[in-house]
């Protein structure tokens, strides 16, 4: 049998060269690259360290080369979620994002059948925003990333609808991920916002979605979220029961049960643990779930598909979780692919 399709969703990727933004913008806050040797870059905010990355954070060949390792064939990618900055003024957001978003439309057209490029959008203005999102679209990428949350306020919060009424209506395909963790004061020891934060954003992120009824006014929205959904799925027993006995807490603006979302939405394999990962297709079924490694990031799957690939699943199985379900996400034809 030839080799299976491998749709990765959750990569990251940065420009080898980031103007000051601070500087052009008079305020502080911004990340830039300190390329401090060859082939290594640390991510500076102002000036402190945030991390180092190599050239494969941004060099398409150096990519490329180590997805023909991995047997990957194509990576969705997006831009790294520091960068979001929703919390600067508008316009300079905007700046950012269409500096972020050129760069991955570039990459993505030099490379059509390896890369699939996601836009980032100035979401804390919604105007802003749905311009941005417009020009993502025209110029070639086939979706958005956003935060778990703009500057506070949950993904099912009214002032965000239009956003994705135009996702919906523009048929641009939505990746949730994790960003500015919750409960960060508690969590300064042992990298916790990482290891605990993330996976709590992303709950939250998907129960506002939820009981917020965004599903129900926007049945054609394609949203995936990130490291399997983070601790939604060890939680959706409790969140359903909770509906069951508190709708007057819960169920004040959705009145559908949350289980019945189950399968609404698409989730990343990203769970590092065969018994989860068995669990997630389960819950949400193969077609539900989708390869993400979160390359080229260490705390993501190192080898990426490994986890996939020595699942005890038929090739039928597996082919929906490497590729299948994400060429529906993206609703794109196989064929642009091969």
């Amino acid at each position: 049998m030839p080799e299976l399709l491998s749709i990765d969703i959750h990569t990251h990727i940065l420009p080898e060269h980031i103007p000051d933004f601070g500087r052009r913008f008079g305020y502080g806050g911004f990340i830039h690259l300190d390329h401090h040797r060859p082939g290594c870059a640390r991510m500076m905010m102002d000036d402190k360290f945030f991390r180092e990355v190599q050239a494969n954070s941004w060099d398409a060949h150096v990519r490329m080369a180590e997805c023909d390792a991995h047997h990957v064939h194509v990576q969705v990618i997006s831009t790294v979620p520091v960068m979001f900055s929703y919390w600067a003024k508008p316009r300079d957001t905007l700046s950012l994002a269409e500096f972020l978003n050129d760069h991955i439309a570039t990459i993505v057209h030099a490379h059509p059948k390896r890369f699939v490029g996601l836009g980032t959008l100035p979401m804390q203005d919604t105007e802003l925003a749905i311009r941005e999102l417009e020009r993502c679209k025209r110029i070639g990428l086939d979706g958005i990333q956003v935060g778990t949350h703009v500057e506070g306020i949950n993904l099912g919060e009214p002032r965000l609808l239009p956003i994705f009424q135009a996702c919906e209506e523009l048929g641009m395909a939505v990746f949730v991920h994790p960003w500015d963790m919750v409960g960060k004061d508690r969590m300064d020891k042992y990298w916790m916002p990482w290891l605990v934060g993330m996976p709590a954003e992303t709950a939250i992120a998907i129960t506002s979605m939820i009981f917020s009824g965004l599903f129900e006014k926007l049945p054609r929205l394609r949203v995936a979220f990130a490291h399997g959904g983070g601790s939604f799925p060890a939680t959706v027993g409790r969140i359903q029961h909770g509906f069951e006995v508190r709708p007057d807490l819960c169920a004040v603006d959705n009145n559908v049960e949350p289980r019945h979302y189950l399968g609404r939405f698409w989730l990343d394999s990203l769970v590092h643990d065969p018994v989860m990962l068995q669990y997630l297709v389960d819950l949400c079924g193969a077609s539900r779930v989708s390869l993400g490694s979160d390359y080229p990031f260490p705390l993501g799957e190192l080898e990426p598909g490994r986890l996939v690939r020595s699942m005890p699943w038929t090739d039928a199985q597996k082919e929906l979780v490497l590729s299948g379900s994400a060429l529906e996400w993206l609703n794109a034809p196989r064929q642009r692919f091969t």
